[in-house]
């Protein structure tokens, strides 16, 4: 995924959720699926719910996540309060099921990341320990938190494939996802099969392209040459 640096300055911009507006520095590359597995210390599927902070004051608003299993780390024994609010209307879209490679549309408004769920959802959550509370991994524009409402899921069957992979030692890594990537494009009836073989396929290929190319050098740096 790569964006001119007009277009993303515009995204940046429109945002339609309340939201705190971020920026990226040039030649920052939204992590791949691998590489958001290998970053996070807890991967979480929890449901959706309600918090008990004050629905109208924007830097306060919180999601409740109820634990219902650790795909990478050790399972949370209590609900965790998480930034983000309950989507209503027209932000209370789901993940597209069959999409495994961008994040959710809403990771284009203001806050590069996530911040709105349907309540009551199932979501794969992507999280970072900091200091005494648990964050959002994986950084702008990232999959760190996505819908899967059934448990054969095609997110959930990669991500738990590539949990798999990153147990492994790293010099078996490689062979491990080529024979996944092999035995799920031999099913070639099996279109979900197809979608996930095209996922490991863009892992193996490496990490992904820069959003903005790196700026050119200062004239002072030209200069000095």
């Amino acid at each position: 995924m790569r964006f001119p640096a007009a277009f993303v300055a515009i995204l940046l911009l429109a945002a339609p959720l309340p939201a705190i507006a971020c920026s990226v520095a040039p030649g920052y590359r939204v992590p791949n699926n691998v590489e958001l597995v290998a970053d996070a210390d807890l991967i979480l599927l929890a449901t959706v719910a309600d918090s008990d902070r004050a629905p109208d004051a924007i830097p306060e608003q919180r999601i409740t996540i109820e634990p219902i299993a650790a795909i990478k780390g050790g399972l949370p024994t209590a609900p965790l309060a998480m930034p983000g609010w309950i989507a209503t209307g027209d932000e209370a879209m789901p993940s597209n099921p069959y999409e495994l490679k961008d994040a959710h549309p809403q990771s284009l408004a203001g806050a590069c990341n996530r911040m709105s769920f349907p309540r009551g959802s199932r979501v794969l959550f992507f999280l970072k320990w900091e200091g005494d509370h648990w964050r959002a991994a994986g950084g702008p524009f990232s999959r760190w938190a996505e819908d899967v409402l059934t448990d054969d899921a095609p997110w959930l069957q990669v991500v738990r494939l590539y949990a798999e992979a990153a147990a492994l030692p790293a010099g078996d890594r490689t062979a491990y996802l080529t024979a996944r990537r092999d035995e799920h494009a031999a099913e070639r009836d099996n279109p979900v099969a197809q979608l996930i073989a095209a996922d490991i396929a863009r892992q193996l290929a490496g990490p992904n392209m820069p959003l903005l190319d790196e700026l050119p050098p200062a004239p002072d740096e030209v200069a000095e040459q």
